[in-house]
């Protein structure tokens, strides 16, 4: 696993989970660009490599898959060699599985637990007791739309979501006067690798629903965390289908939401 801190300088420092790709690799440009060093952690290590050659700050990578046994633990022992502990998290990493539950991989829903779930909370428990005693800094957490809502076919990911939204709500207020923010991310589809990676490629969601980009979600997320909000929507759609979400039964949101997690039918002959 390359890895190096010897230039890691004094600088406030970023770590970015799942940053070879997506809002990831978008948000560390964002953050860059106020002049903060990054961490980079992804399973891509040559995406990661080239990621770091355009950023205009320091950035070192680090090449994990956080939901293979052991590895926050590895992740764990590096950050704590750092000449400083970072300032900031960004729990960005998350991966789907589509399809009915009983259908799909037990496996990849596991995965999906790990990453989404462990990973998250993992990292969040390692760097924030740093940040309490500075009295500064912050976590950045990536939930989604998914997070308001029950979603049949793909029942997993939006579970794991839930959480992530939940854990955040619930720190940002524990965190209230201490001067660390915590933050929950909440975008609808993004222009990202997640619906092929997912096995969704087909679904109706992916084209009944239009997708921002990953630069656009990153500006948006970034901009908000600076400015301490609790919950960030990219979007007054993605903020309008949130509050939709809230006021509507569940017992008619979810037929809704199984609908487009699914392919459409074939009606050839």
């Amino acid at each position: 696993m390359p890895w190096h801190v010897a230039g890691v300088s004094d600088t406030p420092l970023a770590v970015i989970t799942g940053a070879s790709s997506g809002i990831g690799a978008a948000l560390a440009h964002e953050i860059a660009r106020d002049g903060i060093s990054l961490i980079l952690i992804a399973r891509r290590v040559d995406r990661l490599r080239a990621l770091a050659e355009t950023l205009p700050t320091e950035a070192q990578v680090f090449q994990a898959d956080l939901t293979e046994h052991g590895a926050m633990d590895a992740v764990g022992s590096i950050l704590s060699m750092l000449p400083r502990a970072p300032d900031i998290l960004v729990n960005n990493a998350g991966i789907g599985q589509g399809g009915p539950f009983a259908l799909g991989s037990p496996a990849r829903d596991l995965e999906i637990i790990d990453l989404n779930v462990r990973a998250l909370v993992d990292l969040s428990h390692r760097l924030l007791p740093a940040m309490l005693e500075r009295g500064s800094g912050g976590i950045l957490n990536i939930a989604s739309l998914a997070a308001f809502q029950p979603g049949p076919n793909a029942s997993v990911y939006y579970a794991s979501k839930a959480f992530v939204l939940s854990f955040s709500d619930a720190l940002h207020e524990e965190l209230k006067g201490t001067g660390v923010t915590m933050s929950a991310v909440c975008p609808g589809p993004v222009e990202t690798e997640f619906f092929d990676r997912a096995g969704m490629e087909g679904v109706r969601l992916r084209k009944a629903v239009s997708s921002m980009s990953a630069q656009k979600v990153a500006e948006v997320s970034w901009r908000g965390f600076k400015r301490g909000h609790r919950r960030i929507y990219p979007g007054l759609g993605a903020k309008m289908r949130a509050m939709t979400a809230g006021l509507t039964p569940t017992s008619m949101v979810m037929p809704v939401v199984k609908a487009l997690n699914s392919e459409p039918r074939n009606t050839s002959d």
